[in-house]
């Protein structure tokens, strides 16, 4: 029979270890070890890559740059989300060059023709293919997984946005917001009316953060949420020339359009 001590001192140990997933970060400062051992260098975060073509496989950085590691899904915490806008003159074919005009809070944007967003005319529907928008609405989520002490990235394409918003949506109902969570990530095949496969990614709540964890992640946050000012745009070849004129979007609405089955 376990006693009442055993019992304490499993639950304590077991309390321990999810400590220790998030915990060894204590005190760590990700901004002062990015400044200190990367110094002159590239400061940019690796990121995690949404393939097109309808693949449910994300390309997760690996040991080896040149073999990203594919994965069906993945549980990170997301440390901080915020717009990214670019609109191209010239159609986006690639590469890292930035855009004619571009927002990283999707309220004011910088460059030609620059100015409010939101009554920008080449950020309405019907302004692009398809029904789209000329100027392409993203997301960029520093997302950090369990047992790492540097974040990723992950920029959302057009057609994941929807389902990104019903996530927080429904975290928001429960009172949550999205760094009191560990979320599960993972991509599904969908297809809009012409017949084009996109890869649209899923999410759910793995585990709620125990408080320590939270007190951790409160923390990183708030570097990340600051850092992230100081990172320019580069899309890495994960954007607009592979998805983003794939979606077909309700001008009225604003809706992405798919099939019915």
């Amino acid at each position: 029979m376990t006693n009442k001590n055993e019992t304490a001192q499993t639950a304590q140990e077991k309390n321990e270890v999810a400590v220790n997933r998030f915990g060894q970060l204590a005190g760590v400062s990700i901004t002062e070890m990015m400044a200190e051992e990367l110094d002159g260098l590239d400061t940019s975060f690796e990121r995690i890559k949404i393939p097109s073509a309808g693949s449910t496989v994300f390309e997760m950085p690996g040991e080896d740059p040149n073999e990203p590691e594919a994965v069906k899904e993945f549980s990170a915490v997301i440390l901080f989300h915020h717009p990214l806008f670019a609109y191209y003159r010239n159609k986006y074919t690639g590469g890292s060059n930035p855009p004619d005009c571009g927002s990283f809070d999707g309220v004011n944007g910088e460059g030609d023709p620059g100015g409010e967003c939101k009554s920008c005319p080449y950020n309405q529907f019907g302004t692009g293919e398809n029904g789209s928008k000329a100027c392409k609405n993203r997301r960029r989520i520093f997302v950090l997984r369990e047992g790492e002490i540097f974040p990723l990235l992950l920029s959302l394409p057009t057609g994941s946005l929807r389902e990104f918003t019903r996530y927080l949506k429904r975290l928001l109902s429960k009172g949550k917001k999205s760094n009191y969570v560990v979320t599960k990530f993972s991509l599904k095949k969908a297809t809009n009316n012409s017949g084009l496969a996109y890869s649209q990614a899923q999410f759910a709540i793995d585990r709620n953060l125990t408080p320590e964890e939270q007190a951790v992640i409160d923390k990183i946050s708030e570097q990340i949420r600051s850092y992230s000012k100081q990172l320019a745009f580069d899309y890495d070849n994960t954007g607009y020339a592979e998805d983003g004129e794939a979606m077909e979007v309700d001008p009225e609405t604003g809706e992405v359009i798919e099939p019915l089955a």
